[in-house]
């Protein structure tokens, strides 16, 4: 495959270079395209050295072969990694100032890009729209990390592992029809649910969402149609979702079971509320003056897993379920002693168990995950990036579904 590789001006250019090596490695012909910025962090002779052909970002280079068509032209694949906030921006706009920017214009194969910046300038209403513009028109802009930025700084910004590009960039890039569910729909729920006090209180959890828009990036890979029920969560949903957004544990209820009927792979990963406050006050809950202490009564959530897979058996559907289980663990039992517990006590096809704490999983970019299924089997434990652990879950899915 014939691949474009643009590189952004930031400080993340040095880790497209192993992006570049993994390209290269996977039998890929890869042509760099830095832009004059990008130079000032990692020279063009790196790069001709890493990918075998001459580099150079101006138009004004080897004027005979016109570059700036040829090169978008014959692509089959180009990925902008880093995708700086300028890069976006320039992008978003339609300018062609440069040997990328006039590659991008010119590519009609699929494009990628893997923004990194500064949270304050990921999270800016001028970035955002266009990332929104640039995903409107079928550009994947995938989300960045979260982690140690330039100096001090830390937050969403962070390139994304190279592997993860990779896998990305391939997922966009095989031919339609390909992938193990292609023509299948798969609902995934994400995100953790807040249960409202009062107008401007509410119960909520840890979760980041992170590990849910993983599993959809993972099964839209994988050909399937995504619907993404989505309730508070830390990054964007990928392109190509369609999101019910929810709030609440009911909601969620109500959003899963409506999609069910249409479902053949339902993926339970949102972290649900197990109770909910009894009544929620129209006004906010403030301090009473004789110092008493206002009491909460909750009450339980229902148990959306366990009813997915009742509807399930009633219809007799070939629906495959599986569930998360977050397991802290304690003196009674250890997290895997409770995780199969859980399973038997839902019913679903499988279980994806992590061990999590304050300091564990919620919030960050890697995972570690043991796979149960319902007939007693288990898989060796799945440990790196969520995007990695997603692929494996999907996977698992849809080895179930062929049976």
């Amino acid at each position: 495959m014939r691949v474009v590789l643009g590189v952004g001006g930031g400080i993340a250019a040095y880790k497209a270079a192993s992006l570049l090596r993994l390209f290269t490695e996977s039998g890929h012909d890869v042509t760099v395209v830095p832009t004059d910025a990008a130079t000032r962090f990692v020279g063009t002779a790196t790069w001709e050295a890493l990918s075998g052909h001459p580099v150079s970002n101006s138009v004004w280079d080897d004027v005979d072969k016109v570059n700036h068509v040829r090169l978008g032209h014959e692509a089959d694949l180009v990925v902008v990694a880093p995708a700086t906030a300028d890069v976006l921006a320039r992008a978003a706009a339609g300018l062609a100032n440069d040997l990328l920017t006039g590659t991008l214009l010119m590519a009609r194969g699929p494009v990628v890009m893997a923004p990194a910046m500064h949270t304050e300038m990921w999270q800016h209403a001028a970035t955002r729209a266009n990332v929104r513009t640039l995903r409107s028109r079928g550009v994947t802009v995938l989300e960045p990390a979260s982690g140690r930025l330039t100096g001090s700084d830390s937050g969403p910004g962070r390139l994304p592992e190279p592997a993860d590009i990779l896998a990305a960039a391939l997922a966009a890039a095989a031919p339609s029809g390909s992938g193990s569910l292609q023509g299948k729909r798969v609902t995934i729920s994400a995100g953790g649910t807040r249960e409202a006090l009062d107008p401007v209180r509410f119960l909520g959890n840890r979760s980041s969402g992170k590990q849910g828009m993983a599993l959809a990036e993972a099964a839209l890979a994988q050909g399937a149609h995504v619907t993404l029920v989505l309730a508070h969560a830390e990054v964007a949903p990928p392109a190509g979702c369609d999101v019910v957004r929810v709030e609440s544990a009911l909601q969620l209820r109500d959003a899963v079971l409506g999609a069910l009927p249409a479902t053949d792979v339902l993926v339970m990963a949102a972290a649900v509320a197990d109770f909910r406050p009894a009544e929620v006050t129209a006004t906010k809950i403030k301090k009473n003056d004789d110092g008493t202490d206002p009491v909460i009564t909750l009450v339980r959530n229902p148990d959306v897993l366990r009813e997915a897979v009742l509807a399930r058996d009633a219809g007799a559907q070939p629906l495959v379920i599986a569930g998360f289980a977050a397991e802290t663990g304690d003196p009674s039992a250890d997290p895997l002693t409770h995780a199969r517990a859980k399973l038997a006590r839902k019913g679903c096809d499988f279980l994806v168990l992590n061990v999590v704490g304050s300091d564990r999983v919620f919030g960050e970019d890697t995972n570690e995950v043991t796979i149960l299924d319902a007939d007693g089997g288990e898989s060796p434990a799945v440990q790196g990036s969520k995007r990695a652990v997603a692929d494996a879950v999907i996977a698992h899915a849809a080895r179930l579904l062929s049976r």
